[in-house]
């Protein structure tokens, strides 16, 4: 889950599977979000990504 284009937030990762709500958009309410820190190997650009502060 991310803010959209041009957003000045960051991405989260939503726990569980995917559900869809009446008009097809992803049901988030009281579901655990927790925010995505990026790691890159400065030498051979290797990216990590890790879901480790709850949102």
């Amino acid at each position: 889950m991310d803010s959209g284009e041009h957003a000045k937030g960051f991405s989260r990762w939503v726990e569980g599977r995917l559900e869809r709500g009446i008009f097809g958009g992803a049901k988030l309410m009281g579901r655990p979000k927790w925010e995505i820190t990026a790691y890159r190997c400065p030498s051979c650009f290797h990216l990590e990504l890790f879901a480790d502060k709850p949102s």
